[in-house]
């Protein structure tokens, strides 16, 4: 997406939508993408799952073919969920990822494989209590693009959280999904004028395949 392109989205005024770019070496973060959200019976049921799973599933190959890092978080409490703390009085359903919970709505959708990073975290953000920042610094990461769960909630949250970080995030708009269109959009376009660059993915695998180390 050029610029021109995402002004005529974004309704923020001219001191805001600034762009932070690509480095040279990404990540891709894939929030909480769990049957939860995929699966039609699933606690937080998202509309259109089956075109974001695709999207992800193709960046994931690009990224692999790259050698660059992918990281898949998830969720998981205590049977007792007193490590949800206040998250989980906010949101009960939550509860769907304690211990004892039925286990398929806490599973991830697509497989990691050997080398991927596994996050497990207990809040929004794939940063908040976890030691995802300091794995990236060390892998030498520098851009990290965002997909999952949902756009308003855990994606928006890890975006904002890279740029306080120090990395550069791009959000992937066809790995992200909410509970509307409306809301996916709104968030998408609040995130690009404050947060985070938002992108479309045949400009994020152009970007990635650009970039020295892809092994064709």
């Amino acid at each position: 997406m050029t610029r021109a392109e995402n002004a005529a989205t974004v309704s923020h005024t001219a001191p805001f939508s600034g762009r932070v770019g690509w480095g040279r070496r990404p990540a891709f973060i894939v929030v909480d993408l769990v049957h939860a959200y995929t699966d039609a019976d699933g606690m937080f049921a998202l509309p259109g799952m089956e075109a974001v799973v695709e999207a992800t599933e193709a960046l994931v190959g690009v990224m692999r073919r790259a050698g660059f890092p992918i990281v898949w978080t998830d969720v998981r409490y205590d049977e007792t969920m007193s490590d949800a703390g206040l998250f989980g009085k906010k949101v009960p359903g939550l509860a769907a990822f304690a211990k004892g919970a039925p286990e398929r709505g806490g599973k991830l959708v697509l497989q990691p494989e050997p080398g991927d990073v596994r996050i497990t975290k207990n809040y929004a953000s794939s940063f908040f209590g976890t030691s995802l920042a300091s794995t990236l610094h060390t892998a030498g990461v520098d851009t990290v693009l965002v997909g999952g769960v949902s756009t308003s909630g855990c994606v928006r949250a890890t975006a904002t959280d890279a740029l306080n970080h120090g990395f550069r995030p791009q959000v992937v708009r066809e790995t992200c999904a909410d509970r509307s269109p409306e809301l996916h959009e709104s968030n998408l376009r609040d995130l690009d004028a404050k947060y985070a660059d938002v992108c479309h993915l045949d400009e994020a695998i152009a970007r990635v395949a650009a970039l020295p180390g892809l092994e064709g």
